[in-house]
């Protein structure tokens, strides 16, 4: 059984394009290492410019195994040159009874 994550990533100053490149490749690359699912992501910025992402892990195992996997800690390192991951909650728009968000793709 699958499992959807909502990850938060705040772009570093001037990295937003670089951060926005490097969403077009996140899916693709975990789906070539067998770690999620075909449910295709959802992209979208909040005000702040933090881009959201909703992606399907494949299972819990696949999760403990991307930890393990040089091609996504390859990957894991192009983010933090790009942004810091930050709780959904510290959004503005997380307190929002219905949080909307600038769709990205």
């Amino acid at each position: 059984m699958g499992l959807i994550v909502i990850v938060a990533y705040k772009p570093k100053p001037g990295k937003e394009e670089a951060l926005k490149q490097l969403m077009k490749t996140h899916l693709p690359r975990l789906k070539q290492e067998g770690l999620v699912t075909d449910r295709e992501s959802i992209i979208m910025e909040a005000a702040d410019g933090t881009i959201i992402e909703v992606f399907e892990w494949l299972s819990a195992e696949a999760i403990a195994n991307a930890h393990s996997n040089k091609a996504v800690q390859q990957m894991w390192g192009e983010y933090a040159e790009v942004c810091d991951y930050v709780p959904l909650n510290t959004l503005k728009e997380a307190g929002d009874m219905f949080a909307g968000f600038k769709p990205v793709n």
